[in-house]
């Protein structure tokens, strides 16, 4: 039957041509915008979750700004810390050099005074927009900003990476040890075999024991070794250590022992040798000749006082015998603090590094992934355009056969 009111060949002409355009207005929509999803109504999933990430991505960029300012602040303080480890070693040098007789030991503590100085000029400007992790200032950690945990429920927490303040200050002084007067002498405290300090020999190819005795605060224990008549490797050098109410038998022998073990060490001795078993020091001797050994012990000495950081430095004092040989102790402890600081601040900027470049790693494979799922294929685009475009015009041409369609009716009227 053929209907002048009803054309259904019409109508299918039309509602195929509808549906070409709307796939053509998609594709048009995907290569002007290069995305086949950019609005929530083109795929609401895929667009939250796109979205979620995105923001992510974002946040990330932020965090690696944060990880290079970290970078920067730690490597400010590392490289400080290596150049104040440099300045300590030539101080430890200049020590070294003090420990002979014919020098001038004034000259070479004014070296080690404008060493110092600039020790301290290096911690003071150690820093990096303001934050200085030298300087002693505080002792609480400082955190950067490494990323951001997202959990598979959504919730999101920040993790950080702390680095540990390092205090090469030299603004808490330590105070030198005072060596008890000799009228308070007191040889019950410390045992030589020998009474009163007199010399004893530790003899040839043999060996000495000193033992501490007793110990209280103010004790001060001192022990003379000399070899100016027979050998004349050593000469005379003295070794002190006053005690404080801390310490015990064991720990005073300790100190002495390695005074003595560090100066032999430092200038090369190899006819003594020194070693400690509790509070009895034995001093060997592997020359052909006896070295003498005195033993001095006195009461009402002040103990020395130690501090964080560099603090130690004021009380190297190379213008004695005694003060020559304790700085060589000394030094070898600060110059350990300062090697610690840099290796310790050195590790937290390879992490922050190495967050870092996780941190931009991250940031890629995230943006790929976000392409893979809102990005159009353009290739794919492309040919299907072409495809519609046809279609579209064969639609065109359909619509208008089946509207000419009724005019053949005319020719049952004539």
């Amino acid at each position: 039957m053929s209907s002048i009111l009803t054309n259904n060949s019409a109508m299918v002409a039309l509602d195929t041509l509808r549906s070409i355009n709307k796939d053509l207005a998609t594709v048009q929509n995907e290569i002007s915008t290069g995305k086949k999803v950019s609005s929530a109504k083109d795929n609401a999933s895929i667009w939250a979750i796109s979205t979620v990430m995105s923001t992510d991505v974002e946040s990330f960029k932020t965090i690696s700004d944060s990880l290079n300012l970290g970078s920067s602040t730690v490597g400010v303080a590392r490289s400080a810390a290596e150049a104040v480890t440099e300045n300590l070693q030539d101080i430890k040098n200049l020590i070294v050099a003090s420990q002979q007789g014919n020098v001038d030991r004034s000259k070479i503590q004014t070296d080690i005074d404008e060493l110092t100085k600039g020790i301290q000029t290096i911690v003071g400007a150690a820093q990096f927009n303001g934050l200085n992790l030298l300087d002693g200032s505080s002792t609480a950690d400082v955190d950067f900003l490494a990323s951001l945990d997202r959990s598979s429920g959504g919730s999101v927490a920040a993790s950080f990476i702390s680095v540990e303040r390092q205090d090469l200050s030299l603004s808490n002084s330590a105070t030198a040890a005072t060596f008890g007067a000799v009228a308070n002498a007191d040889m019950t405290i410390i045992n030589s075999g020998a009474n009163s300090g007199t010399a004893t020999a530790a003899a040839a190819a043999g060996t000495l024991d000193v033992t501490i005795e007793s110990v209280a605060d103010g004790h001060s224990y001192r022990i003379l070794l000399n070899d100016s008549a027979t050998n004349n490797s050593l000469g005379q050098r003295t070794f002190e250590y006053v005690a404080n109410a801390d310490d015990s038998a064991s720990s005073v022998a300790a100190n002495l022992a390695n005074q003595i073990s560090t100066f032999f060490s430092a200038t090369g001795e190899t006819n003594y040798s020194v070693s400690r078993a509790d509070g009895t020091i034995t001093i060997a001797n592997a020359s052909a000749a006896a070295l003498a050994v005195t033993a001095t012990a006195t009461t009402g000495g002040t103990a020395g006082t130690t501090t964080g950081g560099l603090g130690n430095l004021a009380t190297v004092d190379v213008t004695t015998d005694a003060g020559a040989t304790s700085a060589l102790t000394a030094i070898e402890g600060l110059l350990q603090t300062s090697i610690d600081a840099a290796a310790a601040l050195g590790s937290s900027q390879k992490r922050i590094e190495s967050q870092g470049e996780f941190v931009n790693t991250l940031v890629d494979a995230m943006t790929s992934g976000i392409g893979g799922l809102v990005d159009a294929d353009m290739e794919a685009a492309s040919a299907k355009l072409q495809a519609l475009q046809v279609q579209s015009q064969l639609g065109v041409q359909a619509l208008s056969i089946a509207n000419q369609a009724p005019q053949s009716l005319l020719s049952l009227f004539r």
